[in-house]
């Protein structure tokens, strides 16, 4: 097997910057709504879970075909070659999800296709008894839309945006795939200041300090498809060595986060300190209406509150009128900020350079995008 068929899922409106990173590791791409779709050596597999910062996770295509029976379902699944992909003792959990099928019942498609996989895989194994499903997970999905069945199987366990360092959180973290693509939606170097004055638990200033370092997100956590026999152990080194000598670890860095809340500045500090990046960030605990830009130029990034109850409204208007207030002052500054908030540019007192949809999880939001005048 020289190559596979690979999809990063993606998190809707960020489709082009997981598709960035893609080319940036030297692979072509195709943009679809929620996934980008590349075929590449089977070396990407390990790269693309350390690298990509905004991608959901890293699936293998195993196979694509059209099914309006159980029949057609059921033969589909069983023709492809699981046995290139699925240990003799790989545990091979169906998830599923249908939308416009003949299909539509998703329990009854994931029985199918289980089915399916375990009569292929006693098959070419000489097995007569069930498969043992004891040792390394392969998880599979199939997902069905109008009527077409793409199978695929999951190469990075736990989800992308679970780096390993968030040990505390507040009540609505920002995922750090999202925090990421945040920064690198902007124009910030990392030799410039940057400053994000509702920094909660801290993922926008630590995925910042990543981004600037050079440090790729996935280092310090495990991936399923590390329990893989086909994947040989020096892929994985090879790319580990790689993320090793990529990294700018000299680099210095002007990063501050502030919060309100005394605990989340604590709760931040610690998160930075798991991610191997406390002397980096500055934390403070402030309101925003004492944030001091002392820089000339600088960037600003933030995903402030969004005065979701009606008891927050006035204290959410008057964050963001404080805030507009102060960068006002410094129109050499760059302010991006994510915001459900629909009258946010009133609010701030200022109309954004550039507004681009994004989903904060379920939530609908505005990024509003603020180019400063640098004063060179």
């Amino acid at each position: 097997m020289q190559k596979v068929k690979l999809v990063a899922t993606a998190a809707m409106g960020l489709e082009s910057i997981v598709a960035m990173e893609v080319k940036q590791l030297g692979y072509e791409v195709e943009v679809e709504n929620g996934k980008v779709i590349f075929e590449a050596p089977i070396s990407a597999i390990p790269r693309c879970n350390l690298w990509l910062r905004t991608a959901d996770r890293i699936k293998i295509i195993v196979g694509e075909f059209k099914a309006e029976t159980f029949d057609e379902l059921f033969e589909g699944t069983k023709a492809l070659n699981w046995e290139r992909y699925i240990a003799e003792d790989g545990q091979f959990p169906v998830s599923g999800k249908s939308v416009k099928s003949t299909l539509y019942s998703v329990p009854d498609c994931q029985a199918i296709v289980k089915k399916a996989i375990a009569e292929r895989l006693k098959l070419k194994y000489g097995m007569v008894t069930k498969m043992p499903e004891t040792g390394g997970l392969f998880k599979v999905e199939v997902a069905l839309l109008k009527d077409m069945v793409t199978l695929t199987l999951d190469t990075s366990g736990v989800g992308l945006h679970k780096r390993g360092y968030r040990i505390g959180q507040g009540e609505a973290p920002l995922k750090e795939t999202m925090a990421a693509a945040l920064v690198l939606l902007t124009n910030w170097q990392p030799d410039e200041p940057f400053i994000d004055p509702f920094c909660g638990s801290g993922t926008i200033p630590i995925e910042a300090a990543l981004i600037g370092q050079n440090i790729a997100p996935g280092f310090n956590r495990e991936f399923a498809s590390e329990e893989w026999p086909w994947i040989k152990r020096k892929h994985w080194d090879e790319a580990l060595n790689e993320a090793e000598d990529l990294a700018k670890y000299d680099q210095p860095l002007d990063i501050t986060g502030s919060d309100i809340s005394h605990k989340l500045i604590q709760i931040a500090g610690e998160n930075a300190m798991e991610a191997g990046l406390s002397d980096l960030i500055t934390w403070k605990q402030m309101q925003v209406s004492d944030l001091t830009i002392k820089s000339e130029n600088g960037y600003l990034v933030s995903n402030p509150p969004y005065g979701e109850r009606l008891s927050e409204r006035e204290e959410v208007i008057q964050m963001y009128q404080d805030l507009g207030r102060i960068m006002n002052e410094h129109p050499s500054w760059s302010v991006y900020i994510i915001t459900a908030y629909e009258t946010f540019e009133k609010e701030y007192g200022k109309q954004a350079t550039k507004k681009r949809k994004l989903f904060n999880g379920f939530i609908q939001t505005n990024y509003y995008q603020y180019f400063g005048n640098k004063i060179k």
